[in-house]
């Protein structure tokens, strides 16, 4: 089988390479910025001249506050890139995988989000990813639809290595306490995600690790998995830390679609000890 990695230097991507190449039988390409921009049109026909089964797209503006003063680029990449993409598999009759974002909800209050609740973007960043959603669905019956929340990963630019790098450099920390969502492992999405590709069930599905926390708590535990526990946390409110965009407070996804397909990733816990140790293995090796 032919996979086509669309953002194969970003965190989800890499460990998606890492997945497949375990995989027989699997012929892997992978595309990445500047030598392929999903935002021209013509990226429909190279899609279609490389003729994948499936295509998966990693790629995204993920810049959130920065999308608030660039809308236009913001737009290209997670709404009109999305729907390149598709009209390519269109013409080959090949499966795309969308990856999307918690960040498509409103986040109520004590409000959980499955699969077919109604999204309510409060950001720029937010309905671009929604209107590349609706945008693959439009063009594309054979397609999945795949959100998830707070992705980390070893080597990559996430919150914990922001956390661990602050903490690190400060001696001290205020975090966000009411902003909750789900902490989720990318290698662990990435396996989840070559399993629904399995099923040939398309339709829109929430990957997140088991749980959920708030900033405060994952930065909490992340710092004791990390022989830090005794760095001073102050927990503030999100009022506190103002962003160009604020993100939803309670934007928690349930994973009820994939896991009647048993499909489901382990707590959120568990993972980030897995990701702590692959940190201390990945620097003892550098």
């Amino acid at each position: 089988m032919h996979i086509l990695i669309v953002g194969g230097r970003g965190q989800l991507g890499l460990a998606l390479q890492r997945v497949y190449a375990q995989k027989e039988g699997i012929q892997l390409s992978v595309w990445a910025r500047p030598e392929y921009d999903i935002t021209s049109p013509a990226i429909a026909d190279h899609v279609a001249a490389l003729g994948p089964a499936v295509v998966i797209n990693a790629a995204a503006w993920t810049n959130v506050d920065g999308a608030e003063s660039a809308p236009t680029a913001a737009y290209a990449t997670n709404a009109l890139g999305p729907k390149y993409l598709a009209e390519g598999c269109a013409q080959t009759g090949a499966v795309l995988v969308q990856i999307s974002t918690n960040e498509v909800f409103a986040g109520r209050p004590n409000h959980f989000y499955r699969e077919y609740d109604q999204p309510a973007p409060q950001s720029v960043y937010a309905r671009s990813k929604l209107a590349g959603e609706i945008a693959v669905q439009q063009t594309l019956r054979q397609c999945y639809v795949v959100r998830t929340a707070w992705l980390f990963a070893p080597g990559g630019v996430n919150f914990p290595s922001k956390i661990l790098a602050a903490a690190d450099k400060h001696g001290q920390l205020r975090v966000v306490a009411d902003e909750i969502g789900n902490p989720t492992y990318a290698p662990d999405v990435a396996a989840a995600i070559v399993q629904l590709v399995q099923s040939d069930r398309y339709g829109i599905y929430h990957l997140v690790n088991e749980g959920y926390a708030s900033r405060f708590t994952f930065a909490q535990a992340l710092l004791q998995a990390t022989d830090r526990g005794h760095i001073p946390l102050t927990p503030i409110a999100a009022a506190e830390w103002p962003r160009p965009a604020a993100p939803p407070l309670h934007a928690v996804l349930v994973n009820q679609a994939a896991a009647a397909l048993a499909i489901q990733l382990r707590p959120w816990q568990d993972a980030l000890h897995a990701y702590v140790a692959a940190e201390r293995n990945r620097k003892v090796n550098e």
